[in-house]
């Protein structure tokens, strides 16, 4: 069935015989269809070919979508449909994925760097090359060539900040509440990545081990994985009180709605304010706790096990050396 390439303004016809591609290209869907049917009675009977769509951009990028949904979290499937709705942007839903090229692509990204930024488009190339990979890997007849392995872009990103030990403490001391304060301490006793201690449930602590059971799914394949991280003797008292004092099943609720919250994206940029001190994100504060472990002689095997790296490559990024080369640089001294 011919359809309309709106960048080129044209109906694109194609045929598959005995698994080779005749393509055309024609002012209107008549034509295209016509040339369709004209190939068909010239290359043979209706049994010796397959004539052609394959699969439209659309039907691949939902079938991926439903995919996606299962596999990874919200956040993720969020991502990848807002990739998508980008590409669309640009290309017909209903173009025949054997008719994408490089080239097109390559102007897509470029014009998505100009508009949002290298990174944004080189993270929608990170996106669409897995998702293509998936096309060649599970649905028959896919083109294996990956278009989106395009050049990659220039990127701008700020590094993140990560707080010092006296701004950790004077955002501390301005929280509002002492839930604030208690969530506060343990991303800081316990390395949490966000989403860690926004979804921490009662029956996570276990007082009487002394232990609290964290759940991520910062996986390749998005599985949950689950680890035990020994309480701080502050953080079991701490926590002990609070939810003597909290009903329901989440440690950390949102008062406004009893359930565990979402996203808290001003808050800590208020305490940073609030205190005065230069603004930083909780995944700045799992940096902290990475360089405090490092500067009191942790091993680096330890601090792998405290961050839950699944790879030791990973748990050197977030060692801060500033001291091993402070005292290196010495000898210039």
């Amino acid at each position: 069935m011919p359809h309309f390439n709106a960048q080129r303004g044209k109906w694109m016809a194609q045929v598959v015989i005995s698994g080779v591609k005749h393509r055309s290209q024609h002012d209107s869907k008549a034509e295209a269809k016509q040339w369709e049917a004209e190939k068909k009675k010239e290359l043979g009977s209706q049994q010796e070919f397959s004539a052609i769509r394959t699969v439209s951009l659309l039907e691949w990028a939902t079938m991926y979508l439903d995919h996606a949904k299962t596999k990874f979290v919200t956040k993720t499937y969020k991502e990848k449909r807002f990739v998508f709705r980008q590409l669309f942007n640009a290309f017909p839903s209903d173009m025949d994925v054997f008719f994408l090229h490089k080239g097109q692509v390559l102007a897509h990204f470029r014009e998505q760097s100009l508009r949002r930024s290298g990174y944004a488009a080189n993270k929608d190339r990170k996106n669409l090359v897995a998702a293509w990979n998936w096309g060649i890997q599970y649905l028959p007849g896919f083109p294996s060539e990956n278009p989106f392995l395009t050049e990659r872009f220039a990127e701008n990103r700020t590094l993140r900040q990560v707080p010092t030990e006296k701004d950790f403490w004077a955002v501390y001391e301005v929280a509002e509440s002492e839930q604030d304060r208690l969530m506060l301490l343990c991303y800081l006793h316990l390395a949490a990545r966000r989403n860690e201690i926004f979804h921490l449930l009662r029956e996570d602590v276990d007082f009487d081990r002394s232990r609290v059971r964290l759940a991520t799914r910062k996986r390749k394949d998005g599985s949950q994985q689950y680890d035990w991280l020994p309480l701080t003797d502050r953080l079991h008292k701490a926590l002990s009180e609070h939810l003597a004092a909290t009903p329901g099943p989440w440690v950390f609720p949102d008062p406004r709605s009893g359930l565990p919250y979402v996203y808290r994206q001003k808050w800590l940029d208020r305490l940073c304010r609030k205190a005065e001190v230069e603004p930083f994100g909780l995944h700045g504060i799992r940096h902290l706790s990475a360089s405090m472990l490092i500067s009191a002689k942790v091993s680096l095997l330890d601090v792998q096990t405290i961050l839950r790296h699944t790879n030791l490559t990973t748990t050197q990024r977030y060692v801060h050396r500033l001291e091993s080369v402070r005292k290196a640089i010495e000898v210039f001294e």
